[in-house]
């Protein structure tokens, strides 16, 4: 793209002639651009991105009443019809078909009855696995019995395919109705090889059950240890029990089960077969790596209780004024749902409220969305705010408008997205997850400059949050894509603090009930980060050319496919 200054100013200029006559009177300090006359519309505009509207959203929908919006419950549906009636009132039109702001999509709710005790035989021994201290079990399929029989486990280290670094956990093995014990992450060693400690899809739990499944494994065992989850033993606990819900299913390859287990529980295995869990660990460093059976066998046969539900992304549509980009749009998401009633805590509360996972996303968006609708002229290309279903459950909802987009996919400009806020006060820096990847950088990298703040990037790189949020599901049909979150050099306090709020939350209130409303949240810096949202939507809303992704990008194919006029 063009030299940034010149990118905002022509980015602006579509508001001078309309507000030749307009004066602000206030606005911030620093001015994103120092330009006359229609900037100033902009800047007055932006501060409807205020403390109290965004509180107000963040407390409403993450009360009790709520029910925690798991997906296809009343608690989702009450949410959907706030919100929707909340961008009515702001003057959005609905952004949905046949004028209607809900998306509807189908859910299929599985809820494996696990058992209490999990049973592995071989070498003349048996092991007795015990529910939620050790293992958590689920079901793979969409059926009313998950089941097999007497299947080997086999070692397959990281369980990952790579032909584009050259990396095959497999080797041809024939692992037909083998039960795959994988270790959690990717390679981390080598910023050359994957992506060094940033963790890539690779790393990803859906994409190792899958892996398991292409290969026809009839079940796969993640084993679980802290820093190769990016979260502790407990979420998995509250997040892979009870009902879990996926979109129907269709032709792709599943297995009967999938299943987590704790480091101690897997070095007792290991031991089992004779072997020790850390050499095998040694073995998969290496590309020569070859799947290594365990002479341990195991069964499983679950009840699973299927439902049916509807969930749906809530659309909001902001047209844009120029004839020639309006069918071009940029869209702001994040997600409204969370965990909904589960696993009661030791206080009894059973409520998984989400007050920080993801209400205050959902209050950055609408409050840029009031802050867009404030300008005097709309933006150039059309402006979609998607608060999107399912997200929990493995972005679902973004997965299903991706594959089924209001806008196609060559004419979405970018995808700015934000999941959890700020609620510890001004930062220095902000984390922007996707830097280095498009073109984005540039406009992001200096309005946060004109802040007086500092663009860093996924500061917690080895938790891989770009493909653990509802960006990804843009990016994979080739959407530049940006996920705004909070920085960790916080004003007026000790250089450490911020990342201990961030592992304090992660380690106690991820996916937990106790992730409430707190009064005392100070939202100055989810303020900071929204306004810098607002102000990279509107510059690529009106600029020239929509944003692209960085050359060789894992993105940029689907992307230059997508804006291929043949297709």
């Amino acid at each position: 793209m063009k030299h940034l200054s010149i990118v905002l100013i022509i980015a602006l200029s579509s508001l001078q002639f309309a507000c030749s006559k307009q004066e602000a009177t206030s606005g911030p300090e620093t001015s994103v651009v120092e330009t006359d006359g229609g900037n100033q519309a902009a800047l007055q505009a932006s501060l409807q991105i205020e403390d109290e509207y965004m509180r107000g959203i963040i407390k409403e929908i993450s009360q009790d009443s709520y029910e925690g919006r798991g997906p296809g419950s009343r608690g989702d549906d009450k949410t959907r019809k706030y919100l929707a009636g909340r961008l009515a009132e702001l003057g959005l039109e609905p952004g949905a078909k046949d004028g209607s702001w809900d998306q509807p999509f189908d859910l299929v709710g599985v809820n494996a009855t696990q058992p209490d005790e999990w049973l592995f035989s071989g070498h003349d021994k048996t092991l007795t696995l015990k529910q939620w201290d050790q293992f958590i079990v689920g079901s793979g399929v969409q059926n009313e019995r998950a089941e097999f029989a007497d299947a080997e486990l086999v070692f397959v280290g990281y369980g990952i395919q790579a032909p584009e670094y050259d990396w095959d956990d497999y080797k041809g093995a024939d692992l037909e109705g083998k039960v795959l014990v994988m270790m959690n992450n990717d390679p981390d060693w080598d910023p050359e090889l994957f992506g060094g400690e940033t963790r890539l899809w690779y790393g990803r739990w859906d994409y190792k059950y899958l892996s398991a499944a292409r290969q026809g494994a009839v079940g796969a065992i993640i084993i679980h240890t802290s820093p190769s989850a990016g979260y502790p033993f407990q979420v998995v606990q509250t997040s892979w029990t009870g009902v879990q819900f996926e979109l129907p299913a269709g032709d792709e390859p599943r297995s009967q089960i999938s299943a987590w287990v704790t480091e101690d529980t897997a070095r007792e295995l290991i031991s089992m077969a004779g072997m020790d869990l850390d050499e095998l660990r040694e073995q998969a460093y290496n590309r020569d790596f070859k799947p290594v059976p365990l002479g341990i066998t195991t069964s499983v046969a679950m009840d699973v209780e299927i439902e049916r539900v509807q969930s749906g992304n809530v659309l909001g549509l902001i047209p844009g004024s120029d004839p020639e980009l309006k069918d071009e749009v940029v869209i702001f998401t994040a997600h409204h749902d969370h965990l909904g009633i589960g696993t009661p805590n030791e206080d009894g509360d059973a409520i998984y409220n989400g007050a920080f996972d993801n209400a205050t996303g959902v209050a950055q968006v609408m409050a840029i969305s009031k802050a867009i609708l404030a300008l005097p002229v709309a933006p150039k290309r059309s402006v979609l705010v998607a608060l999107v279903g399912a997200e929990e459950q493995g972005l679902l909802g973004s997965e299903y408008y991706a594959a089924n987009p209001t806008f196609a996919p060559g004419k979405i400009a970018a995808n700015i997205n934000y999941d959890g806020g700020n609620v510890w006060g001004h930062t220095h820096d902000v984390t922007y997850i996707g830097l280095g990847k498009s073109s984005i950088d540039e406009i992001a990298t200096m309005i946060a400059a004109e802040q007086g703040r500092v663009v860093k990037p996924d500061q917690f790189s080895d938790k891989g949050y770009f493909y653990r949020s509802d960006q990804f599901s843009f990016a994979k049909i080739g959407v530049p894509a940006m996920y705004l979150d909070t920085g960790t050099d916080f004003v007026d306090r000790p250089p450490e603090w911020g990342r201990e709020q961030q592992n304090h939350y992660t380690e106690v209130n991820y996916h937990q009930p106790s992730d409430e409303y707190d009064p005392s949240w100070n939202l100055d810096g989810m303020v900071d980060d929204a306004t810098l949202g607002y102000w990279t939507g509107l510059a690529i809303a009106n600029a020239d050319e929509m944003p692209t992704w960085n050359v060789g990008d894992e993105f940029e194919a689907a992307r230059l496919e997508s804006l291929d006029p043949s297709e």
